[in-house]
């Protein structure tokens, strides 16, 4: 359970080998949190995400394997990974996620399923399963990385912005279900970030932060109890203008330099 300074010590992180995952991990080990199993796709960055865990204070480090674009091992997954655990767990990590090129993909129905399976099936059937363990034992944290890219869908990005929406809107449902069951749901909500996903895809805007910059924010919110934490904080507030501008001039602003 939670240290007496209210720090998750069970951690298990769904896509553990992201960048703004394995940044969020590094804090949270370096504030005490001992057991830390990482999940994802690749066994090479899974094994230096738990080096890193090692390194920042955990004692004890141990990884799952799972395939994002099949959301029939989810369940699978998240239940390897509590057993790992071998104690209550504390804090859930759900950061999955695929950006792609949305020029590229939206006339590939192939490459349409892989996002909808990566962004939304596959942390869907997992959260599913996390509830009912975490409900089960009565307390618990989950931490679900969304983006600001949910709060209104656009063009350029439709895909990716759609599925992060679908994810979004259902955690917030997921949220309120958890009400009165010792569990809690937070929501990150990043800008645009500097990381593996972003380089070479994504130009950098106003409020570009770095992975440090957004596990620091989600820190301080886990520590407020913030159903909804903000990437920079700034953008609460320069979305809840944007959300609201008539279609034209939303259109311009976002996407008034799409050529392709």
């Amino acid at each position: 359970m939670d240290n007496a300074f209210g720090q998750p010590q069970n951690v298990v992180v769904l896509g553990g080998s992201s960048d703004i995952a394995r940044a969020i991990t590094k804090k949270l080990c370096a504030a005490r949190a001992h057991t830390v199993v990482l999940a994802g796709r690749s066994q090479e960055l899974l094994d230096v995400a738990a080096a890193e865990a090692q390194e920042y204070g955990a004692t004890k480090t141990d990884t799952v394997l799972f395939d994002a674009e099949d959301p029939t091992n989810a369940k699978r997954t998240v239940s390897e990974a509590f057993e790992k655990v071998g104690d209550q767990v504390d804090l859930v990590v759900v950061a999955i996620g695929l950006l792609g090129d949305q020029l590229e993909m939206e006339d590939d129905t192939e490459a349409v399923t892989s996002m909808v399976m990566v962004n939304f099936a596959w942390p869907v059937v997992a959260l599913a399963e996390v509830r009912r363990r975490l409900v089960a034992q009565g307390s618990g944290r989950i931490l679900v990385i969304s983006s600001v890219a949910s709060v209104r869908v656009r063009r350029s990005m439709y895909l990716y912005s759609g599925t992060k929406a679908g994810l979004d809107r259902l955690c917030d449902g997921l949220a309120d279900s958890l009400e009165g069951t010792g569990v809690s749901l937070h929501l990150v909500r990043p800008g645009v970030v500097r990381s593996r996903m972003t380089q070479g895809q994504l130009e950098r805007v106003p409020f570009t932060t770095g992975v440090n910059e957004v596990a620091e924010n989600v820190m301080r919110g886990l520590a407020k109890g913030d159903r909804v934490i903000w990437s920079p904080p700034v953008l609460r507030y320069v979305f809840a203008v944007l959300r609201h501008l008539p279609a034209p001039l939303w259109r311009k602003i976002m996407d008034g330099g799409l050529t392709r």
